[in-house]
């Protein structure tokens, strides 16, 4: 047993008290998310009505996550926080450093070796604290967690952005960057603007084909990337009752591609008997005893737009399977429209790949689903046209699944089991092509799917759906076929009709493993940490410089980004997660993946110096080494995606001042204001199109930076005029605190040197 049952219990017997006094404040019934959040302030004497999109509001969660390429910053952060221990139960899981290439008896050795110094580094470093630690194998972060440590009623954050996954078992869990991480270890609260919160009304129930995938990529269609922004779904109604447990974490888990803070389902017997069958039957009997404070109040199902910012009804009877993409998972098509878009936008219909499991889609529910597929062509002659890969996500999984055949039926018609990690997810696959950049598709059961996300490739065409559909169109070997209605030709010319999809929701001989993967702390508070100084993985951090106390006055601009523009464009991952603990190394990929508006080209922006293009991070270097910072300007959302911290901390670290952007997405905005800088948006949206090439920025206003006051932007033209307009930012006392001292955890140390 790896969770703390003893602070389980002791969260749950708060519950009523916090539930009922919370009830009485605001005078008015409660949401299941109100319920969770407010039983977790901070300082309890705090408790009044926050205004949503508002009020930032302080919270004290229970636990912390950290994958392994975030790990390594989180740590080395809170190394310098001065404590002794982390203030909150933590956990550290290698999962995506792994290399998926060959196979998991190939890739995980291999891994091993190569990543060898930050897996010890890791280690000793949650030996020295006091915290769990999953060693490369044992699974994907999300996972683990839900199969572990996720419990009804908690709050948890995480150091990667789809960390909500644990809100299948009704826990609200965040994602968050490193320095969040650190601050709730060394036991400062967590700050959150109070989010809005959409309620998601699920009525009917499914059959066939359909599955919950197919519930969050229809939502995802409804709502967009951006559509979640700084809120929080809630799911409800009958339909939310059916749902298993893991099928709920797999929508809680992609409620990212939509922005969303995180997702939450309400306790019911799907609950309890995914805790049972996990071994945890103690949380069961503890959450019985508080299971009306694990649901919203039956007011709010009774009237929820009364009481949730939006609502929407999905029918699950009539819900149809569904394929999102290429290059954006909002991009939502039903299956039965899904053949004609391939055609009439051209996309390549061939499909080359298919690939299941991930943190997404890896329960036994989901193998079973596949399995069940696989063994019908196996069983009737059919030959897989593409090529077929498997991620379980957790060596429980992985091992109950090779236990009752699961995995057999897989590979009996071509499946390679990789290793039990991230892997082509992140883009850590190593795919074999006759010409990397050749337009193709590939169909996933993954959550993210913009360009090179998976395989590097510009003009990979990522289409995501559920494993069960992936596993048919792999076998067909064409974007166009609809498992529901078509049919497949055998190797001995007979007309086959693949019958529907199933499964397990839980295995029904138990879950079994025989090393899991766990390593328990040492306690060992003599252990020494060392990081070599010549290491090209790992470097110890240096403080960044705290603010002047002036205007920021005639910087250059570095880039003005055109379009889209992720975490993954700013900070790439792939190739690029071995230096996540080395900051020098990791900033030569900053921006790299971005366009500049000005030339439509990737990593080449003008050096006004010399008149020459130059790499983004090249030409950053330069300035800083001159002493001269510069600026960064960006559209719609930017910083969307994973909740890398260091695609905040490579600008920080290269003298970048201000980031102006039309919008900023939640998580990234908040790493940017942890690491100590300016995160703007434009008033007025047209302003974006006054920023001209070799312009010189100025940022006025400074020298009385005060929440909700704006600042002044200033551009002096090469050609001698000049102009300005007003700019917003979101910046509450805190985080202006935190600007001026360089860094939030510059402002932690200060703190802490003071007693």
């Amino acid at each position: 047993m790896v969770f703390d049952i003893e602070m389980i219990q002791s969260v749950h017997q708060k519950y009523a008290n916090i539930v009922s006094k919370t009830r009485e404040t605001l005078k008015r019934p409660l949401t299941l998310t109100e319920k969770v959040l407010y039983s977790h302030l901070f300082n309890e004497n705090e408790l009044k009505d926050y205004i949503r999109a508002i009020d930032y509001v302080n919270f004290s969660p229970d636990r912390v996550a950290m994958q392994d390429a975030t790990a390594q910053m989180a740590l080395l952060q809170f190394m310098n926080a001065g404590r002794e221990t982390t203030a909150v139960p933590s956990s550290v899981h290698c999962d995506h450093l792994i290399q998926a290439y060959q196979s998991a008896t190939i890739d995980l050795p291999q891994a091993k070796i190569a990543n060898k110094e930050v897996y010890d580094f890791l280690r000793s470093v949650s030996d020295k604290y006091d915290i769990d630690f999953w060693k490369p194998g044992a699974g994907i972060i999300h996972q683990v967690i839900l199969e572990n440590y996720a419990f009804p009623g908690g709050l948890m954050i995480g150091t990667d952005s789809h960390t909500p996954n644990a809100g299948g078992l009704c826990m609200l869990a965040i994602g968050v960057g490193g320095s969040d991480a650190m601050d709730v270890m060394a036991g400062m609260p967590w700050e959150l603007k109070m989010p809005k919160i959409i309620g998601v009304k699920l009525s009917g129930k499914m059959s066939g084909w359909t599955s919950p995938k197919d519930i969050i990529l229809k939502l995802a269609g409804i709502l967009t990337v951006k559509g979640g922004t700084n809120a929080i779904i809630e799911y409800f109604g009958e339909g939310a009752s059916s749902i298993s447990a893991t099928g709920k974490g797999t929508i809680c888990n992609m409620g990212a591609e939509v922005g969303a803070t995180t997702s939450i389902f309400p306790y019911n017997r799907k609950t309890a008997d995914y805790l049972n069958a996990t071994g945890r039957k103690e949380i069961t009997d503890s959450c019985n005893k508080i299971i009306e404070h694990l649901q919203a109040d039956q007011e709010v199902y009774n009237n929820p737009e009364k009481y949730y910012d939006r609502v929407i009804e999905i029918d699950l009877s009539t819900l149809e399977p569904y394929v999102n993409g290429p290059f954006t998972p909002d991009a939502a098509y039903p299956i039965s429209e899904f053949a004609a878009i391939v055609k009439e936008k051209n996309y390549p219909q061939k499909m080359e790949v298919g690939l299941i499991g991930s943190c997404t889609n890896s329960s036994y529910e989901d193998m079973s689903r596949a399995a069940s597929i696989a063994r019908q062509a196996n069983e009737k002659g059919l030959e897989f046209k593409a090529q077929f890969l498997i991620n379980p996500g957790s060596e429980q999984i992985r091992f109950t699944a090779e236990r009752d055949g699961i995995l057999s039926d897989l590979e009996k018609i071509g499946g390679v089991l990789m290793a039990n990690a991230c892997g082509p997810c992140i883009g850590q696959w190593k795919r074999d092509m006759d010409n990397p950049e050749r337009p193709n598709s590939i169909v996933t059961s993954f959550n993210r799917n913009f360009a090179k996300r998976n395989d590097g490739n510009p003009n990979t065409h990522s289409f995501v759906a559920s494993p069960e559909m992936v596993t048919a169109f792999t076998i067909a070997g064409d974007l166009c076929f609809n498992p529901l209605t078509d049919i497949l030709i055998n190797k001995d010319g007979e007309p086959i009709k693949l019958q529907e999809p199933a499964g397990y929701e839980l295995p029904p001989k138990g879950y079994a493993v025989e090393d899991a993967g766990y390593l328990a702390p040492n306690k060992d508070r003599d252990i020494q940490v060392v990081i070599d100084p010549k290491s090209q993985r790992l470097q110890v951090l240096e403080p960044f410089v705290p603010w002047d106390g002036n205007n920021i006055i005639k910087q250059n601009l570095l880039i003005k980004v055109k379009g889209k523009c992720t975490t993954d464009h700013i900070s790439m991952a792939g190739p690029w997660l071995k230096f996540r603990g080395h900051l020098e190394n990791i900033s030569d990929n900053m921006l790299i993946g971005a366009i500049n508006a000005f030339n439509d080209q990737a990593n080449s922006v003008l050096d006004p110096e010399t008149g020459k293009y130059e790499r983004v991070p090249v030409l950053a270097k330069k300035y800083k080494s001159e002493g001269i910072g510069s600026i960064i300007i960006a559209e719609e959302n930017y910083g969307e995606g994973s909740s890398r911290e260091h695609a905040a901390m490579e600008p920080r670290f290269l003298n970048v001042k201000a980031i102006i952007s039309k919008s900023f997405a939640r998580i990234h905005e908040t790493n940017l204001k942890k690491q100590g800088m300016l995160a703007l948006t434009f008033i007025n949206k047209d302003d974006y199109d006054k920023i001209r090439e070799e312009d010189k920025i100025s940022i006025l206003g400074l020298t009385s930076f005060s929440p909700g006051k704006n600042l002044t932007v200033q551009l002096d033209h090469s050609d001698g005029t000049s102009e300005s307009f007003e700019a917003a930012h979101s910046y509450n006392d805190v985080q202006i605190e935190w600007f001026k001292a360089g860094s939030a955890l510059n402002k932690l140390r200060m703190k802490n040197e003071e007693f």
